[in-house]
């Protein structure tokens, strides 16, 4: 071995010592830390965060596979949708000449009206109109009660 060769392996090998007890002193002079571990459950129905309801809804939702088999798809088509609006319009028409018979300029003391499958009776008391709407197709009966209120002059 040369005498350069020599003094390199002496310089590698005091190194390694110096490099090697400094760690061993590094390690051993820093205190060891730790905490609890605490399981903190994420869906709200387990005690977890409540704001994480809408988001594990969102994504139920996403995954859902399962298709309602009493709703058709063809509900939404211009025709159903025009038949809808239609039907609401002609309640609401309905409904407003039901209120102007009771309540109106003229109000009626009593009245039956007739319509789709339904029969509504109303009757005019001194504090009271009574509305009695039954369903000819299952026989229900649904009582109302509005109180009127009198003008004392």
């Amino acid at each position: 071995m040369t005498a350069r060769n020599s003094v390199r392996t002496r310089l590698i090998r005091g190194m390694s010592v110096a490099v090697t007890s400094t760690m061993a002193i590094g390690f051993s002079a820093a205190p060891a830390m730790a905490q609890d571990m605490v399981y903190t459950p994420i869906d709200p129905s387990f005690g977890g965060n409540p704001f994480n309801s809408s988001h594990l809804l969102g994504i139920a939702n996403a995954q859902n596979q399962y298709k309602d088999p009493s709703s058709s798809s063809s509900s939404n088509s211009q025709a159903d949708i025009f038949a809808r609006q239609l039907q609401s319009r002609l309640l609401s028409a309905l409904s407003s000449q039901i209120v102007d018979a009771i309540f109106g300029d003229n109000p009626q003391q009593h009245g039956t009206i007739s319509f789709g499958g339904q029969t509504i009776e109303f009757d005019r008391g001194l504090d009271e109109v009574t509305l009695t709407i039954t369903d000819d197709g299952t026989g229900e009966i649904t009582t109302i009660v509005i109180p009127t209120f009198v003008d004392v002059n």
